[in-house]
């Protein structure tokens, strides 16, 4: 099967297993599994941060770096259709007690500040919940959010006395695109959490990085909030294999990507909407949309043709030249 579905659907790779299976382990509750001590210690390094924390997810890493910032009452700004407001099933609010404030997008992903500005709250004043973090991405679907909005959001953060956390879940993929080390991209945040199970091909995985404070107050929750793992050493040696040999090849993503928008392009009844990082964004004719994700599935190939808004098209580690090839073709005959 070719799956365009997400990044997240990636299977390890031979290489991969091998390294989880001779990985060695310890209890990481107890802090001695030396996999997860040295890929916390690897990320941290190359994201230039004082500290890191393995979890098994990016919704728990994200959850726990806000609520390492936040306390119960408090707030944080972040968009609409940022993640961690909107596909993270609630959990600030739920788990945290911290009241999320949505902002609308602007165009490009970034959240006007002059909106940001007008959602803080009075300081002192009891019937507000108090405004203490800005949430950020740095990709809006595959696009790269501006290097100069995310410095200027920032900076205009830190002037309100406000932390900062950038939800990373694809921050190598940015990385890889605008051609900076990952440190420069994390410079600006007070924390971030890493995802390896996108592109990075891992099958579970992220890593808050922050000060050696936050990290420790992260700890803390991490363990109330069911991520402390014991040998969790096998899943961190996928996610060390993945920072040692999958960052680099994200660029193959982002031609492959590039080269099914071209190719769809081409096709009577396709729209291409956008094409960033690894990320196609189409419309096809409403009422065909139906069969051609049926026709396609037949074809072992899986997509979700939307009607009534875009289709999103992922590619990853497991989709090839060739499968991009024969995705084209095959939506060509369907919709022929």
């Amino acid at each position: 099967m070719i799956d365009l579905r997400s990044d997240t659907v990636t299977r390890p790779t031979p290489g991969m297993l091998q390294a989880m299976t001779s990985a060695p382990l310890g209890d990481d509750v107890m802090g001695d599994d030396p996999t997860v001590n040295r890929l916390q210690q690897a990320v941290a390094e190359r994201a230039g941060k004082a500290a890191g924390l393995f979890f098994p997810s990016g919704t728990q890493s994200n959850l726990a770096g806000l609520m390492a910032h936040c306390e119960r009452g408090d707030e944080y700004l972040v968009g609409q259709l940022a993640h961690t407001y909107k596909y993270e099933g609630g959990g600030a609010a739920v788990l945290g007690s911290i009241q999320p404030q949505p902002i609308e997008h602007a165009e490009d992903g970034s959240l006007p500040l002059e909106k940001l500005a007008a959602a803080v709250k009075p300081q002192g004043d009891p019937h507000f919940a108090r405004t203490r973090l800005l949430a950020l991405e740095n990709t809006f679907h595959g696009k790269l959010i501006p290097a100069d909005y995310i410095r200027a959001a920032t900076d205009w953060a830190r002037g309100q006395g406000l932390g900062t956390h950038l939800d990373g879940a694809r921050v190598f993929n940015a990385a890889v695109a605008s051609r900076k080390p990952l440190a420069d991209l994390c410079e600006p945040f007070d924390s971030v959490s890493i995802c390896f199970s996108k592109g990075l091909g891992a099958p579970v995985g992220s890593v808050l990085v922050g000060s050696a404070e936050l990290i420790a107050r992260a700890r803390r929750w991490r363990k109330m909030l069911g991520g402390g793992l014991r040998q969790s050493g096998v899943l961190a040696a996928a996610c060390l294999y993945a920072l040692e040999h999958h960052v680099d090849r994200l660029a193959d993503d982002h031609e492959h990507a590039r080269q099914l928008a071209a190719g769809l392009r081409g096709i009577a009844g396709v729209r291409v909407l956008s094409q960033d990082t690894n990320m196609v964004f189409a419309e096809f004719e409403p009422a065909r949309c139906d069969a051609l994700t049926e026709g396609l599935a037949a074809d072992g190939i899986l997509m979700r043709a939307v009607y009534g808004g875009p289709t999103r098209l992922v590619t990853h580690l497991d989709v090839s030249a060739e499968d991009v090839r024969r995705v084209v073709e095959a939506v060509a005959r369907r919709l022929g």
